[in-house]
């Protein structure tokens, strides 16, 4: 197939994504999922007139006059008196102001007489009410579906005794790793061989994304293990995410392997830098990914391709944070065959800077860095100075 733009491979991901579904969880275990339904209010916020300063209830009309104090209500109780003529309520932040006050006089704008009387000593003053319904009236839709639910809006669900929402099933990503090169994180790499990080970046990237991400283990390069592997992958996930084993090495078969377990492969190699040889394709059960063996690769073509494909499943346009801001020094780079992806950090004066960075295998490099920039194919350099975009990692 041939190499296609990393726009291009975006439109067919995005273009290929399905919907997961809805399901109702409880309000308090609903944070960081995506809203599928919007919450309507049950009542009006404020339920009544209610208090904004601790003072006294009355008419503005009266403020002139000495005002007899007739009750006193806290927040949780309920006037009994209204208030009438020179007379007002000792009353507290948050309680229910009397039928008959437009407003409530600050207690340090007060002076009390020695008959127990007190009398207002400002030159003026505000209503200090909060107005029933002036927040939240009732049938008002509060949170609109398709956001992430954040300690903010369970706060509201909460208000409006929203404790059961409904949010959108979480995908099931499958993550495999390939290569008989590869040991697990805890066993101690033997001679030309590595520890697996892939599985566990990209699981947490799936994590970090919305998704429920199972890792099915390596896959040794041997395809009718291979096959197995994602097989059963296939038949369990919505996603699935393989990396290794899809360049042009004798063992590198997984495309073959995912034709013959009933892949549609849409593309092979995209043209950025690094990431050329991603595949994507698929199958009536879920959308499969091959992703480069080189940990920065996996990394990025996760977060341009499937972390935004993941949020569309689950109805929530996710986009990333862009910083546009000059470049420190001139930036030079070899080949400009393909869009090249640069990581980099933001100095303390608001330039941008790459990180010391040896190519896709670097993986200790992206750490560091607070984003990427991009190269245009054919272009080779960027001058100092120039505004470059910075998409957060």
């Amino acid at each position: 197939m041939e190499m296609i733009p990393i726009s291009k491979a975006y439109e067919i991901v995005i273009g290929s994504s399905f919907s997961t579904g809805k399901e109702t969880v409880p309000f308090t275990e609903s944070l960081n999922r995506i809203l599928a339904a919007d919450v309507i209010s049950d009542m009006e916020m404020p339920p009544f007139n209610k208090a904004s300063v601790d003072g006294f209830a009355c008419r503005k009309s009266d403020l002139g006059n000495k005002l007899e104090v007739i009750e006193t209500v806290s927040a949780g109780g309920w006037p009994e008196k209204p208030a009438g003529k020179n007379l007002c309520t000792r009353i507290m932040t948050g309680a229910a102001v009397p039928e008959g006050a437009d407003c409530v006089i600050m207690v340090e704008d007060t002076e009390t007489l020695p008959s127990g009387m007190i009398k207002f000593t400002g030159s003026s003053t505000k209503e200090n009410i909060a107005f029933r319904g002036e927040d939240i009236r009732k049938g008002d839709v509060v949170l609109k579906a398709g956001n992430i639910i954040r300690p903010q809006d369970i706060g509201v669900m909460a208000t409006v005794g929203h404790t059961s929402v409904t949010v959108s099933k979480k995908p099931h990503a499958a993550i495999i790793s390939s290569g008989d090169e590869l040991v697990e994180p805890n066993e101690k790499p033997g001679r030309s061989q590595i520890r697996n990080c892939n599985a566990f970046q990209l699981m947490a990237q799936a994590e970090r994304a919305g998704a429920t991400g199972k890792y099915y283990g390596i896959a040794r390069d041997d395809e009718e293990e291979t096959y197995h592997i994602v097989q059963k992958a296939i038949s369990e996930n919505d996603l699935v995410i393989i990396s290794g084993g899809v360049s042009m090495g004798d063992f590198d078969f997984i495309p073959s392997v995912l034709e013959r377990a009933g892949v549609k492969i849409l593309f092979t190699q995209v043209a950025v830098q690094p990431g050329k040889p991603t595949t994507f394709g698929i199958h009536t059960k879920a959308l499969i990914f091959g992703l480069p063996g080189n940990p920065v690769s996996s990394f990025l073509q996760f977060e341009l391709l499937i972390r935004p494909l993941i949020n569309k499943m689950m109805g929530f346009s996710w986009q990333p944070i862009i910083k546009t801001l000059p470049l420190k020094d001139d930036f030079f780079r070899k080949s400009a065959e393909r869009m090249g992806l640069i990581p980099v950090i933001i100095t303390d004066d608001e330039l941008v800077s790459p990180v010391e960075y040896h190519g896709s295998a670097h993986i200790s490099a992206i750490p560091g860095a607070f984003g990427i920039i991009a190269i245009p194919p054919g272009q080779n350099k960027i001058e100092k100075g120039r505004m470059v975009s910075v998409r957060q990692i």
